[in-house]
């Protein structure tokens, strides 16, 4: 039994005691009176630290109706009365009465609880003492577990991604080396085969660089001060960047909007993170079309919009795309040289500058990136201090139709 498990059972012995004297002068009211101590000052302290503790108790009878709920437990909507309103639970106290002490994870639907689902992690022990002919009542210790269990999967499939996409260069490089020296009397075999090795190379050099550039902003190192920033800057910076693989398509990069706005923020940073934004724009847009990249203040806040007239995400995979190594379409991949970290870092920049970053998309439309960073103050409205729209929520300039990119000033019609 664990050290707060084992702290809690003792609040609970003592705090059941309270209660239970409450329920026998119930039960017996019409009964002939039998006198009944008044709960001391230790069980009575007992209970009161058992309703300031964090974990939830329930303390079920054998009747299955519950003799203590401490206000956390009450909180998670899993009491209601005398009732416990969760199956599992329950039979979680069936499990512990047959066969003691036990542990399982419990999903507790969103409609309970009232903030979502939950999972908790429950600990059921028997309360009997050792001259107990039956047993006792059964109390539950539940802990919200649910971040602890995302964040376990989490790394259970970055490792598995990381494993995956490390691997795909790696074998392609050792292949085309066996290549070249099974061609090495023909020099033009030799030459194509050394273009495709450099290729993978450069994929495996941008996938590593990547996984370094995403632990840093997750919290490997502390972010830099903030210091303002001029945004026609970045936005200069970034499409200088992806100008290369834009002029290869035979897309244009329009830059518009506001001019002469400024953040708090790493100019490097919030460099990278339009740059991953206009790369994906580019990856995922046809030929001979034209992807837009404006700037403008809004409540406080530079909103940087990155629009192109690609090929759209579906609508079960827009909440799915700032996800690690998460791509729409993985037939693309390849050839894309994507590696599904872009998004993950935009969105991380934009967390760690106390922004946001959204996405509004249709297929066969294209979708347009918006991303939030909160004004330095000289340029602030009074409106500052809003709450960005959350990740992955619809910008409102993007609710009216959409349309493609306007011809002048790289302004878009329809959309932010």
């Amino acid at each position: 039994m664990s050290p707060t498990v084992a702290l809690v059972t003792g609040l609970v012995l003592g705090a059941v005691l309270v209660g239970a004297v409450v329920v026998t002068r119930r039960r017996l009211a019409e009964e002939p009176v039998r006198v009944q101590p008044d709960p001391t000052l230790e069980q009575l302290l007992s209970r009161r630290l058992l309703d300031l503790m964090d974990p939830a108790v329930v303390v079920v009878d054998l009747d299955e109706a519950v003799l203590l709920a401490n206000p956390a437990a009450r909180a998670l909507g899993i009491v209601r009365g005398t009732r416990l309103l969760v199956p599992e639970l329950l039979q979680v106290v069936r499990d512990v009465r047959d066969g003691g002490s036990r542990r399982a994870d419990v999903s507790l639907p969103g409609d309970l609880v009232g903030s979502g689902p939950r999972r908790v992690g429950v600990h059921g022990v028997r309360l009997e003492s050792g001259s107990a002919p039956v047993p006792g009542p059964v109390a539950l210790v539940l802990q919200d577990v649910t971040e602890a269990r995302r964040v376990e999967e989490v790394r259970r499939d970055f490792v598995a991604n990381v494993g995956h996409e490390l691997k795909t260069p790696v074998g392609a490089l050792a292949l085309l080396a066996e290549a070249v020296q099974d061609a090495a009397d023909d020099p033009e075999t030799v030459q194509r085969f050394a273009t495709r090795m450099s290729h993978e190379a450069d994929r495996l050099a941008r996938l590593v660089r990547e996984l370094v550039d995403l632990s840093r902003l997750q919290g490997g190192e502390p972010l830099p001060e903030l210091v303002p920033v001029d945004v026609d800057t970045v936005l200069h910076e970034s499409t200088d960047r992806t100008g290369l693989a834009a002029a290869a398509k035979k897309i244009d990069l329009v830059v518009g909007g506001e001019r002469g706005l400024v953040v708090r923020g790493v100019e490097a940073q919030l460099a990278t993170a339009v740059t991953n934004l206009l790369a994906n724009a580019v990856h995922y847009s046809p030929e001979n079309t034209r992807i837009a990249v404006a700037a403008r203040a809004r409540s406080g806040f530079a909103e940087i919009a990155v629009t192109d007239s690609g090929i759209g995400i579906p609508r079960e995979d827009r909440a799915r795309v700032f996800e690690r190594f998460y791509r729409v379409d993985q037939s693309r991949a390849s050839s894309t040289g994507g590696t599904g970290l872009g998004l993950a870092i935009v969105k991380h920049v934009a967390s760690n500058h106390g922004g946001s970053v959204s996405v509004w998309s249709e297929e066969g439309l294209g979708s347009t990136f918006t991303l939030r960073i909160p004004l330095a103050a000289a340029d602030a409205p009074d409106t500052a201090g809003q709450t960005p729209t959350d990740t992955g929520s619809e910008p409102a300039a993007a609710q009216e139709s959409p349309s493609a990119v306007s011809h002048a000033g790289g302004h878009t019609e329809g959309r932010p």
